[in-house]
């Protein structure tokens, strides 16, 4: 047994059993894919995948065993070389971050500023997308930190940690009449909306805090870019929901801006990272500078974590900041 076998059923496994796929993936040939698994099968005497004909049709039971133990192998493997590099030289090395928008224009700035500073031999890569993106590339080893408030608990994967809270404004041009008005989800409701399409997602954890249906809000425009809702509220093309944060009275001084957080449920920020990590030293500092009360003694316990729930439990008492 050795570790490209390994590699290539969990790799099997990512590509829906489809063997040429995971040839192409790999840089390798379909015959060689299959005859490393036969391989491993005829070594370990038993089954890990079914087969019609020359098909694999599903993993087996013990398949299914092996492979969550190859899964977690393969990532202790992988941070081998992290672990080397912080015995050699620990204020050295690399950061890859995958964030939303507005982490990466309206909080982070000042954060990563700082821890720059601290460790100037240290390379910082962001990555910008949607939240199921960003917790895509950190479920997959391709970013070390994914930030965001939602998709990151979809991925068991992923070691999720809540970080800060916030809500919501309704921007508006300046002479507009809702600047007049104490908000209601009816009045806001009368304008064409601009805004990021979960607000109005009522299967979304964090959303309208009422019957949404009944409303029927008109969103005519749907941007992941809360400066680019901003600019489609200076055309004229309807209202815009951004988060609080997002709205700068010195480069926004054109628009109104009207606090929505009693018309919606709070949204948590929360950094995650893909289970079976190193953690050099840099990235407990770049944690506990996010946010506060995730120190590495707490960040350790939830890795040590056996479940969601357990690892949910140890920040169930923690009251956490607003932004």
């Amino acid at each position: 047994m050795n570790l490209r076998q390994l590699r290539y059923i969990t790799a099997v496994v990512r590509h829906g059993l489809n063997v040429s796929a995971t040839a192409e993936s790999l840089y390798t040939s379909q015959p060689g894919v299959s005859k490393q698994i036969q391989l491993l099968e005829e070594e370990l005497g038993v089954q890990i995948f079914e087969r019609s004909g020359k098909q694999l049709t599903r993993v087996t039971e013990a398949g299914k065993a092996i492979i969550e133990m190859a899964e977690r192998i393969l990532r202790e493997a992988e941070s081998i070389p992290q672990v080397a590099k912080e015995f050699a030289d620990p204020q050295a090395g690399t950061l890859s971050i995958a964030t939303t928008h507005t982490q990466a224009r309206f909080v982070l700035p000042p954060i990563i500023s700082e821890f720059l500073r601290r460790y100037p031999k240290v390379s910082l890569y962001m990555h910008q997308g949607s939240p199921r993106q960003i917790a895509e590339l950190a479920a997959t080893g391709a970013a070390d930190f994914a930030i965001a408030s939602e998709a990151l608990d979809r991925f068991d994967s992923l070691v999720v940690m809540p970080c800060y809270q916030w809500n919501r404004a309704i921007v508006t041009p300046l002479d507009h009449p809702l600047c007049a008005k104490n908000l209601t989800l009816e009045s806001i409701t009368k304008y064409p909306i601009v805004t990021c399409d979960f607000d109005f997602n009522s299967n979304a954890p964090e959303g309208v805090a009422c019957n949404l249906p009944e409303l029927q809000p008109n969103v005519v425009f749907t941007a992941m870019d809360a400066d680019v809702i901003k600019t489609y509220v200076r055309i004229g093309l309807g209202i815009g929901i951004v988060a609080k944060m997002a709205f700068d009275p010195r480069t926004d001084a054109d628009l109104c801006a009207l606090d929505a957080s009693h018309l919606f449920q709070p949204s948590t920020t929360k950094i995650a990272f893909r289970r079976g990590t190193f953690l050099r030293s840099y990235m407990y500092d770049f944690i506990e500078r996010f946010a506060p009360h995730l120190t590495p003694e707490l960040v350790d316990a939830a890795v040590a974590a056996r479940s969601s729930e357990e690892q949910q439990q140890l920040f169930a008492n923690i009251q956490l900041p607003a932004y």
